[in-house]
Formats: C-alpha cells, structure tokens, sequence
C-alpha cells in the first residue's frame, strides 16, 4: 500500500515561511503528478501547487509568488516552501499522488494555522 508521509506546517505567524514535506513509500509505478491540496469552503479539496515528472509546476493563482513547489524524483519527495504566508492560507494540506496507473493516493494533512 502506497504511503504519503508529511511534516511541517503548525502555528505560523503571518509572513512566516513554514515547508511542507511529503515522502511517498511502497511506490509500484510511476509518479505522474505530485502536489498539494487543501480543502475549499464547501467545497471538495482544491490543487494549490502541483509537479509533473517532467518539470512542470503550477501553482494556485492566490499563492503563486509565495508558494513554491518542488520535487526530488531520486527521492520520491515534494516540498512545499511557503513564503509571506497569510491568514487565509489556513488550512489542512493534503498531499497527493497521481500514479501511472491512474490510481490517486492522499496523505493524512498536516494543519497550518496562520495568525495574525
């Protein structure tokens, strides 16, 4: 069973600069995409920056400039470095997976809290 291991995140002043990391283990096929989501309000969890394995990233129009994404394929990790971070950027992470098979794997979400 493929695992999504994250640490980071916790009580961050605004303007603080907190990283996110994920490590996924028992990997059986390519990573084809490998990102963040954190939930919307009422609304299902929504990308906030995502790598493809061949070096592309995006990121969510309300983070980019601030957040950035980056992936060690050697090491089967993504980091989420955050910069300048905001009251609204609260919320729980979830990392997440997207496999060559199609199949999406999810971390357990590591809490942010922003204070002002």
């Amino acid at each position: 069973q493929v695992q999504l291991v994250e640490s980071g995140g916790g009580l961050v002043q605004a303007g603080g600069s907190p990283r996110l990391s994920c490590e996924a283990s028992r990997i059986t096929s390519r990573i084809v995409v490998f990102g963040w989501y954190r939930p919307a309000p009422r609304k299902q969890p929504e990308p906030v920056a995502r790598a493809g394995n061949s070096g592309d990233t995006w990121e969510k129009d309300a983070v980019k400039g601030r957040f950035t994404i980056t992936r060690d394929n050697a090491k089967n990790t993504v980091t989420l470095q955050m910069n300048n971070l905001k009251v609204e950027d609260t919320a729980v992470y979830y990392c997440y997976k997207l496999s060559s098979r199609g199949l999406e794997y999810w971390g357990q979400g590591t809490q942010v809290t922003v204070s002002s």
